[in-house]
């Protein structure tokens, strides 16, 4: 395959997925074992036949939403073709290397494009070919090409890549016309199997980011696991051994209207949500106890979703102490994937995200001091 056709198919590959990526997939974060056999078309100054093949085996990762690393060892050669007679022997690469692997979708079906770089070993092990010299030769490689990953289940997968590489290589045979000095290239189509393993349950493909508003003045965070029920717990003593009873009013807020899928700031068009709990905590100082806590849904790893329930949490109270309720009325929690209202077990993909929406929420709670039997002690 020249150079043009690549390029062509690249071209092609982007111009394809690139339309039908959404914004809303997902990845978990897996390490994977990725055997495979190759195909190769070596480059034409080894004078080898053009259908050789060898074998790899890598360790991939999904290192980001849209980026995976595959590292590992490859092996090919392809029979001399020299047409002289008595001649035998192979053209053989050894190579040693890593990819990086530019993921347009992270649904069952994963096109991407990928550049590589490592190490070489061209040997031209030809027999019978007395002048030839300087057979092997190790030098740097770089490798560039498209694919796709295609999983048949969470755990199991395919992936097909075709790729051109460059390497370096010395071997000469001037009386019978074989000169490989300089660059070469070969190219190589790759099919392998997937198994995954590691790495957390399906989890969004954008990531959390990590900066807070400026102009938000900051919160107090709880973080120790059921901090919040100690709090709520010394407030809601039983009413035979205490004057007082806790009453509790809840307002219950879904995830997408205050944030954007995956996000942890504030849409504008929700702050006149909050506007109203503001206006009732104003008129209400009896309500002494504010509790702001965060919930997610399933999808991603246990401590991403906790830190993405407590940062939604925090800017939900820092909004109200922006707007003058006092920070020490206010307490900030996140409980993570903990506290599920569906399962939807047997959903995937975008249908899995629309279905865990009850799960994405804010829940504010409102507690006051109620006297009962008559008893003084409350404020």
């Amino acid at each position: 395959m020249n150079n043009n056709t690549i390029r062509i198919a690249v071209a092609c590959t982007l111009c394809s997925v690139a339309l039908s990526v959404t914004g809303e997939e997902m990845y978990r974060g897996a390490w994977y074992a990725l055997p495979g056999a190759s195909i190769l078309r070596a480059d034409s100054n080894f004078e080898a036949k053009q259908h050789g093949g060898g074998f790899f085996l890598k360790l991939g990762n999904e290192v980001s939403t849209n980026w995976d690393i595959q590292g590992g060892l490859s092996y090919n050669r392809s029979r001399e073709d020299t047409g002289i007679a008595g001649v035998g022997g192979h053209y053989k690469q050894l190579s040693l290397g890593a990819d990086a692997l530019y993921m347009f979708s992270r649904e069952s079906f994963r096109p991407f494009l990928l550049v590589g770089a490592g190490i070489a070993r061209n040997n031209v092990d030809y027999s019978n070919l007395p002048t030839l010299h300087n057979e092997m030769r190790t030098s740097w490689t770089t490798n560039v090409g498209f694919g796709a990953q295609w999983l048949i289940t969470e755990m199991i997968g395919l992936q097909a890549d075709i790729r051109h590489q460059w390497s370096r290589s010395d071997a000469k045979a001037l009386a019978a016309g074989i000169d490989t000095s300089g660059t070469v290239n070969n190219t190589l189509l790759n099919l392998g199997v997937i198994f995954r393993f590691g790495g957390e349950k399906s989890r969004p493909i954008e990531s959390i980011a990590s900066n807070k508003s400026d102009d938000m003045p900051t919160a107090s965070v709880v973080t120790e696991p059921k901090a919040d029920e100690k709090i709520v717990a010394a407030i809601e003593e039983d009413a035979s051994t205490a004057p007082c009873k806790a009453l509790m009013e809840t307002v219950t807020i879904s995830a997408e209207k205050l944030f954007s899928f995956d996000k942890i700031e504030m849409n504008t068009g929700s702050k006149p949500l909050l506007d109203e709990i503001v206006t009732k905590l104003k008129a209400n100082p009896e309500f002494e106890l504010v509790m702001v806590t965060g919930h997610t849904d399933r999808i991603g790893s246990t401590k991403y979703n906790q830190q993405l329930s407590e940062q939604r949490a925090m800017q939900v109270t820092a909004y109200l102490v922006s707007e003058g309720i006092d920070a020490n009325r206010l307490k900030s929690v996140g409980k993570g994937e903990d506290e599920p209202k569906v399962s939807c077990e047997g959903v995937r993909g975008n249908k899995l995200i629309e279905c865990l929406q009850p799960n994405r929420r804010v829940v504010i709670q409102e507690h006051m001091q109620h006297q009962i039997h008559g008893n003084a002690g409350c404020k």
